[in-house]
């Protein structure tokens, strides 16, 4: 018990210090720099060596890791994972007055949000701004890391229906109040703080807002995880900790964290992308292989695409499948679909469920119920530039795109040990 607190503490410290892309990738870098991983960078040579531990980024918001073993090894051990969630982004020019009585900023909606779950939170903005010094751009990590917005909801006095179902504009309902006085320049006298930089060097930024409300534990027993962004930061940390924690010693085991799997993964820092493929073929190359050896590798090589799963609902039982139902704190959730929004197949299931067994955690399954299209994720993309076995899982929560969203918190602890084992191999 002492150690599953342990790894749900040091996730809830990880989501805490995350709130954007950008900030994942900040954190997941300070796990890997102290844990004596070397940063390479993608404009230069590599010259890789067998035992020892590197890191890439691309964009500032994807970043991928990888252990090389000491002696010959067969194939690689990947995961997969993302580093965004669905939030507001600021658009350019944000201010918008109300007459003289009020600031807000101008907004648009970044992946598939339950917009309601924003109204009437205290909320900052966090994200990376470009500027120019001395001619050149330059970036910063930009976090206003205080009580600094809110989206008011509409009193029940002026929409008698708002219990009813609501239909909102995000354009109209959603723009988050920043002040009670009409500013034109308030948020980017703001920014022009945060960033250290005058208005005049300030070239461009991309920033989100996020709830202040910070993760806790909650339930009689603390069986249950109260956090933003759960999805699919869980998964990204756990990754990243199974792999900072073990010792590869027949595969290369990488850890990749994309971003944009929310908006459908085509970018270059997403898993529609070649940054993964790339990657793998950098390493091969580095230590003497060849293009064919990297498709003998591929051949030998297994994928976990890891994002979160639906837990059955309490109040709305129906909605899942009538005879594979995932509760939280019932192990690993390996997700199934026939349309093939997941890549799991019979091989690559039974390929995790051995995994779980050897790990000593229990799995259950995931299949949409038949009348719902359900949601995808980052495998099959990352499936389709590299020919590699894939496998589709994920923790089982609740309120999945949510402001806040809810899991279990043994559950955790499962991944990490099963991710273990994994990169252990």
């Amino acid at each position: 018990m002492k150690e599953q607190n342990s790894t749900v503490q040091e996730l809830l410290y990880f989501i805490d210090h995350a709130p954007s892309p950008y900030h994942v990738v900040d954190q997941a870098k300070k796990m890997l720099e102290a844990a004596g991983f070397e940063r390479i960078s993608e404009k230069k040579s590599w010259e890789l060596q067998r035992g020892k531990s590197y890191y890439v980024t691309r964009q500032g918001s994807a970043i991928i890791a990888f252990r090389i073993p000491q002696e010959p090894w067969k194939g690689f051990h990947l995961a997969a994972s993302h580093s965004d969630s669905p939030a507001f982004k600021i658009k350019a020019n944000p201010e918008m007055t109300q007459g003289n009585l009020y600031t807000k900023l101008n907004v648009e909606r970044y992946g598939g949000m339950i917009l309601s779950t924003w109204f009437d939170r205290p909320l900052s903005v966090a994200g990376k701004v470009y500027m120019e010094e001395n001619g050149a751009i330059q970036k910063k990590l930009v976090n206003f890391d205080r009580d600094l917005l809110v989206i008011p909801s509409l009193a029940i006095h002026m929409n008698r229906e708002a219990n009813n179902g609501v239909k909102f504009s995000v354009q109209k309902d959603l723009c988050p109040l920043l002040s009670t006085t009409a500013d034109g320049e308030a948020f980017m006298k703001l920014l022009e703080q945060e960033a250290g930089a005058d208005r005049s060097q300030i070239l461009g930024y991309d920033l989100n807002l996020y709830t202040r409300q910070p993760g806790t534990l909650i339930g009689v027993d603390e069986d249950l995880i109260l956090s933003p962004r759960l999805d699919d930061q869980e998964c990204a940390f756990a990754s990243l900790k199974a792999l900072i924690e073990s010792n590869p010693r027949e595969y290369v085991s990488l850890c990749a964290v994309f971003d944009n799997e929310e908006v459908g993964s085509m970018s270059p820092q997403g898993a529609d992308s070649d940054f993964l493929r790339d990657t793998v073929k950098r390493v091969i190359y580095s230590l003497g292989g060849s293009e064919t050896s990297y498709m003998e590798t591929m051949a030998n090589s297994f994928m976990i695409s890891a994002d979160n799963a639906h837990a059955v609902h309490p109040n709305s039982p129906e909605k899942a499948d009538p005879t594979n139902r995932p509760a939280m704190n019932a192990g690993i959730v390996i997700k199934y679909s026939a349309a093939q929004k997941y890549t799991t197949s019979a091989y690559t299931g039974s390929v995790m469920k051995q995994l779980c067994r050897q790990a000593g955690v229990p799995c259950q399954v995931f299949h949409n119920h038949s009348d719902s299209l359900g949601g995808g994720t980052l495998g099959k993309y990352s499936a389709t530039h590299m020919s590699v076995a894939t496998v589709d899982i994920g923790l089982a929560q609740l309120a999945m795109h949510s402001a806040v969203e809810t899991a279990g918190s043994r559950d955790i602890e499962y991944l990490v040990r099963m991710m273990k084992s994994f990169y252990g191999m």
